[in-house]
């Protein structure tokens, strides 16, 4: 069975402005890539955060059946809050530590949905360190992005 991989990545031009979500998802066999799928889009006026999380959404939300993946971000807000964050934000109804609602509580919710349904695991990676796969990632971000820049 080959290994899935998600590779997601946001930008925004502006934060708040113009933004974009990108996701290059890769079956592997070993070192080679046997099939692939490039999704990506965008919002007139966002955060960059809120496009970190819609890749991965995006990501999840495209996979018609239960399925195990590993989803890899640059963006530590997006793994800490599903790895860490999130379990006690939904103990304490979706409110921080210091007792404040959770930030984008919509999408975190709708992550959380998203991944039920998969066997996900959670990596991090550094961005814009000549990883291939995040710059790709990347790149389609910047293209879900275009349509929305003046």
């Amino acid at each position: 069975m080959p290994d899935l991989y998600a590779y997601t990545d946001g930008a925004c031009s502006g934060n708040p402005g113009p933004g974009g979500w990108g996701v290059w998802m890769l079956a592997r066999d070993g070192t080679a890539i046997i099939k692939e799928r490039k999704l990506c889009g965008g919002e007139a006026m966002t955060t960059n955060n809120r496009m970190e999380l819609m890749a991965a959404i995006s990501a999840l939300e495209a996979l018609t059946r239960d399925t195990a993946l590993i989803v890899v971000t640059d963006s530590a807000y997006v793994k800490n809050g599903i790895t860490e964050w999130m379990p006690n934000w939904k103990r304490k109804n979706w409110r921080t530590a210091g007792g404040s609602p959770v930030k984008n509580v919509d999408l975190w919710q709708r992550l959380d949905a998203a991944q039920a349904r998969h066997q996900v695991q959670w990596r991090w990676i550094k961005g814009h360190a000549g990883h291939a796969e995040n710059e790709e990632a990347d790149r389609l971000a910047r293209e879900g992005m275009a349509p929305f820049k003046r």
